[in-house]
């Protein structure tokens, strides 16, 4: 049987992988693209984005807020706005995955 590995982020905790990645999923697909992300979502991303493997690089010189932006094969995904207004967009599959900081 293959093992569970929860998934802690400073804001809340989640059994599974899976349950991690059906929560991101289905706060992605509450916005439409060029939406800004609320600020108590926006709290879970800021979390999640810690657990990138380029974390450093994808915050940058810190966070101002996400966004929701066009993505490749007509999709969507979550942008960091950085406090310098730069932008890069993040997977949140990635920060979860087996590559994440765990």
């Amino acid at each position: 049987m293959a093992r569970r590995h929860a998934i802690k982020l400073a804001t809340r905790e989640f059994a599974t992988k899976g349950a991690a990645k059906a929560y991101f999923s289905a706060m992605l697909r509450r916005y439409k693209s060029g939406d800004r992300v609320n600020n108590e979502d926006g709290k879970d991303l800021a979390s999640l984005l810690q657990r990138h493997p380029r974390a450093a690089e994808k915050i940058g010189p810190g966070i101002d807020h996400f966004e929701v932006m066009s993505a490749d094969y007509n999709t969507q995904c979550f942008w960091v706005v950085r406090t310098d207004e730069t932008m890069e967009r993040f997977s949140y599959p990635t920060c979860i995955g087996p590559e994440s900081k765990d």
